[in-house]
């Protein structure tokens, strides 16, 4: 299991030409496809809903890395599941009974993740980090793609990595916002596996090269 892994947000597609992104993610060396589904409620933007998860699902050959910032997700899990989702995370901010909500997602056989706002801290997570499978930190405040980087990021990085560490688990640390390939290095050496890069990746001249070059981070 070599990290970092690499999962581009198709927040940033062209979906004009969905399909032509999609073999192109197909084709590289990505590890997931990253979906953000937003409700336009808990966060101030709406992108996309079940149609077209399954329209990526059914030509896309990398597991969906699915991202809910939406109100009372615990409505939708089974939805995502059949919709084609092997791992679905949940904000934190949005969960009244956490613990009961991954353990629904378990149940349908999909991984587990709990997403964190950046003004969220780590320590609230100390009662549910072990039946987690992925805690994703958003680097950015969610909602919009091509914003700038936390710099206060690192430190909670940090800070999940030595409780992660601690407690002798296996749980992943995903970050999502403001990731390029300058900082990718960094993220990694903080204790980062996952990166989602979405404008980096898409909008960049070569997306299979830079996808290469975040892989290469850890090097």
């Amino acid at each position: 299991m070599s990290f970092p892994w690499v999962a581009p947000s198709f927040l940033s597609a062209d979906f004009g030409n969905l399909q032509k992104d999609i073999e192109k993610i197909n084709n590289s060396l990505a590890d997931w496809i990253h979906l953000d589904i937003m409700d336009g409620v808990f966060v101030p933007n709406i992108s996309f809903g079940f149609p077209v998860i399954k329209h990526i699902r059914d030509n896309a050959r990398k597991p969906l890395d699915v991202h809910l910032m939406i109100v009372d997700p615990d409505r939708y899990i089974k939805a995502f599941h059949e919709a084609g989702a092997d791992i679905l995370t949940v904000h934190y901010e949005a969960c009244t009974h956490l613990h009961r909500t991954i353990q629904s997602i378990k149940e349908l056989g999909m991984k587990a993740g709990v997403a964190l706002n950046p003004h969220t801290p780590i320590h609230l997570l100390e009662d549910i980090l072990h039946d987690t499978d992925m805690v994703l930190i958003m680097s950015v405040n969610p909602g919009f793609g091509g914003q700038k980087f936390i710099e206060h990021s690192y430190k909670k990085i940090r800070t999940l990595s030595s409780l992660i560490c601690e407690r002798n688990l296996d749980t992943l640390i995903e970050v999502d916002g403001g990731v390029t390939v300058e900082n990718a290095g960094k993220l990694v050496e903080a204790g980062v596996n996952v990166l989602v890069a979405g404008n980096t990746v898409f909008k960049s001249a070569n997306p299979e090269e830079t996808i290469r070059q975040l892989k290469m981070s850890s090097k």
